[in-house]
């Protein structure tokens, strides 16, 4: 039985210094079959990928979400922010979640799988959810990406609040969605690495 292991709380993660974001040259934004097309080429030659979802909030009672509308895919030198609304990016979506022997790790992964599969009619394949992988290392709170980058990198993530709970069903995402999207993908891939997975 291990010990259980703190989990740094948001006053002791707040005096931590930043961790480094993707900045916009290194974030791609796919919303036309040829860029799915070209994402699905880069993405395939890594080994593992960060991986996310967003959807737009739902905020009546009783309303059901039909994302997710964004999918982001990063490997260490670069992310993907994949738009749902074209038809072939659907497609190339589904073929990536779908590919074997390639990890797809992230935080708080079951909605996303489940909307994953009434969305893009694929069980996602390979799919790490890294809460688990901290459980078994003996930590007790639930861990979010907050808290890992905390712990292993003794670094601050930042998030912001308004670009999460915008319209992820937008055409046209904003900059800070792109940001927002792209280091939620890239944090998992630098935790999953350092996790040594």
């Amino acid at each position: 039985m291990h010990a259980q292991l703190p989990t740094p709380d948001k006053d002791a993660i707040a005096l931590l210094p930043a961790f480094e974001r993707l900045g916009p040259d290194r974030i791609t934004l796919v919303n036309t079959g040829a860029q799915a097309q070209e994402a699905l080429v880069q993405l395939a030659k890594a080994k593992a990928w960060g991986f996310d979802t967003e959807s737009k909030p739902t905020f009546k009672v009783g309303e059901v979400s039909d994302g997710p509308h964004v999918l982001q895919l990063s490997t260490r030198a670069r992310a993907w922010v994949i738009q749902l609304h074209d038809p072939q990016c659907l497609a190339i979506a589904a073929q990536l979640m779908a590919m074997p022997g390639i990890t797809k790790a992230g935080f708080g992964l079951g909605d996303d799988r489940k909307r994953i599969l009434h969305k893009l009619g694929v069980e996602p394949v390979g799919v790490l959810e890294l809460n688990t992988i901290f459980r078994e290392r003996g930590y007790r709170k639930d861990m979010g990406v907050k808290g890992a980058v905390a712990v292993l990198f003794h670094q601050r993530f930042i998030k912001s609040k308004k670009a999460a709970t915008s319209n992820w069903a937008n055409p046209t995402l904003t900059d800070a969605q792109l940001l927002y999207a792209a280091n939620d993908a890239y944090a998992a891939i630098r935790v999953y690495e350092a996790l040594g997975l």
